[in-house]
């Protein structure tokens, strides 16, 4: 890590502690009733003592979280690459797309519970319903805008349509990739605690509904920390991932 990155590093982790300590303070100093707002040090306290808890909770909501992303990823790309190949599609599908993505998800899940019962299989469709447009577009952007003087280095050797794909649009569309995966990897979190919302055996969602219908703020808050936690995990772990598979790049320092 270099020393800039370094610096940064310090500057992000100043301002997250920073920003708890005011927290801590400011409830402490106007006596905040916890049942309105729990003190860091409370919510810190609540996690260790009933760390098994959540801890199985949390384990049960990152692989609904982390299938969905998988499913969403590889139908968005799929789905893109077939309208690269075959661009007469694009305006039907993407119209279906858009229908789909305009649907409010907290509608389509408990139908999907309705139907596929209070399993895991439910979560995983609708957090990769939840991902699948974010990936779509940005891969479908990435695959149609390439360097105009190499697609046309291409042609002059009358390269096919696939490998057109294969070897120029394909390697130019992997930041857009790991764009929409550092898009979606929050946004998978989200998708399955909707979900578990809507019935559930277990996992944060469900941790989640039981601590606000019993007013419980500090349980809440809780768990919010530990989806807030595993959602910037998430998102630096794709990061780091950018930087060795997209290695023509020239990294940035914030990352």
């Amino acid at each position: 890590m270099n020393p800039q990155s370094s610096r940064s590093s310090l500057v992000a982790w100043g301002i997250v502690i920073f920003f708890f300590a005011v927290w801590e303070a400011g409830v402490r100093l106007f006596q905040v009733p916890t049942y309105l707002l729990p003190a860091p040090s409370h919510v810190a306290d609540i996690l260790i003592h009933n760390l098994d808890l959540y801890a199985g909770a949390a384990a049960l909501t990152l692989g609904e979280a982390l299938s969905g992303l998988l499913l969403g990823v590889l139908a968005g790309a799929l789905l893109a690459a077939l309208l690269t190949l075959l661009p007469g599609l694009e305006d039907g599908v993407m119209t279906l797309a858009i229908l789909i993505k305009s649907t409010p998800l907290v509608a389509i899940a408990p139908l999907l519970t309705l139907w596929l019962g209070f399993g895991v299989l439910p979560k995983v469709i609708i957090t990769a319903l939840m991902t699948f447009f974010p990936v779509l577009v940005n891969i479908l952007s990435g695959l149609q805008h390439v360097d105009p003087p190499l697609l046309d280095l291409f042609y002059s050797w009358n390269a096919s349509r696939w490998e057109i794909f294969r070897f120029l649009r394909a390697p130019s569309c992997l930041p857009y990739l790991f764009a929409a995966i550092k898009i979606s990897a929050p946004l998978a979190l989200i998708g399955a605690v909707v979900a578990e919302w809507t019935g559930a055996s277990g996992g944060l969602g469900r941790t989640m509904w039981l601590a606000y219908t019993n007013l419980n703020l500090p349980f809440l808050f809780a768990a919010i920390f530990i989806l807030a936690a595993a959602g910037m995990l998430l998102y630096r772990a794709m990061a780091w991932a950018e930087q060795r598979a997209v290695f023509w790049q020239p990294r940035a320092s914030n990352q």
